[in-house]
């Protein structure tokens, strides 16, 4: 029997009246349900209940506080949310039980600016990289902010759920997959690096403190993007596309 998937793991919740609206006119976009605070009323709640029932997406109504709770943020929900469903998440166990196993996989590891979330999204998604591994925990959430910064691509992502980084990291190790962390002060080039045609995980550490305690015990090799001209280190997200793009030129990717 298999085991029921988690809403946090099936959908991408959006909030505020603007980007419900749009997720609700987009028409590659499936979303399962929006959520109205009761108190919600005006044009632009009307607006929202219109688009929905053109959609024939269901809308529930609940307090102003529920709603708050259910998008996981007190300030900007503005009584409205909407599940859009993300056709590529799922449980990271899953993806590594289900097969075929992803070939190579981003680890996001404290990465808490929502810029730099959607930014590697877009590019991972964009390079064939199989699975992006975005831990609940310790991870900027995958909410509007997120979503604006990826291009929309969010909702596309092949991202992959679990509770924590180093717990998706330990995952990783029990499937086979070789661990490889990117940090700047690494003596060896990524240009240079050996590697393994299939299953590799690559850890992104967080914008200030790097890779965490818990997972740097776990990584096997350590690399970096090799740079000049006084520079000692790229933001992540910039990192993370001269990864992928080097993925793909190795061939290390899915092709289309």
């Amino acid at each position: 029997m298999q085991t029921p998937i988690s809403p946090k793991d099936r959908f991408v919740t959006v909030y505020g009246r603007k980007p419900v609206l749009e997720a609700l006119a987009d028409p590659e976009l499936t979303v399962d349900k929006v959520v109205l605070a009761t108190n919600a009323s005006g044009d632009s709640a009307g607006e929202i209940l219109r688009a929905a029932k053109r959609r024939g997406v269901p809308v529930q109504r609940a307090t102003a506080q529920r709603v708050k709770v259910l998008a996981g943020n007190g300030r900007h929900d503005q009584g409205v949310l909407a599940d859009v469903v993300a056709r590529r998440m799922r449980p990271l166990s899953l993806a590594l039980s289900e097969g075929p196993a992803p070939r190579t996989v981003l680890v996001l590891d404290g990465i808490t600016t929502p810029a730099n979330v959607g930014m590697i999204l877009r590019t991972a998604t964009a390079a064939g990289i199989e699975g992006i591994v975005v831990p609940r925990r310790g991870v900027a959430a995958i909410d509007p902010m997120v979503v604006k910064a990826s291009a929309g691509i969010a909702f596309h992502a092949p991202v992959l759920r679990c509770a924590t980084a180093a717990g998706a990291v330990e995952e990783l190790v029990a499937e086979g997959y070789q661990v490889v962390g990117m940090q700047a002060s690494a003596h060896r080039s990524l240009f240079d690096l050996t590697l393994p045609e299939e299953r590799v995980a690559f850890v992104l550490g967080g914008e200030t403190d790097g890779i965490s305690v818990e997972v740097h015990r776990q990584v096997t090799k350590w690399t970096r993007v090799p740079l000049s001209g006084g520079v000692e280190s790229l933001n992540v997200a910039s990192a993370a596309a001269v990864l992928c793009f080097e993925l793909v030129r190795r061939g290390l990717t899915h092709d289309g």
